[in-house]
């Protein structure tokens, strides 16, 4: 299966993704969208939390390497 966050741009920010995630959401609350772009942001919404959840991971780790230091 391929990686969904391999799409995603290479200097994009923890802040980025998760303002574009909310913008997401938000859009796809409001109904508007025909099927077809409702599932290409579902799609991109997965990628971007994906990466999100990932970078938070990375931040804890850190942190818990600089506690034990």
């Amino acid at each position: 299966m391929a990686d969904p966050t391999s799409s995603l741009p290479d200097d994009l920010t923890f802040e980025a993704a998760l303002q574009r995630l909310e913008a997401l959401v938000d859009a796809l609350e409001e109904g508007d969208a025909t099927l077809d772009e409702a599932v290409a942001s579902y799609e991109e919404g997965v990628a971007l939390a994906q990466y999100c959840l990932e970078r938070l991971d990375t931040a804890e780790m850190r942190v818990q390497e600089l506690a034990l230091e």
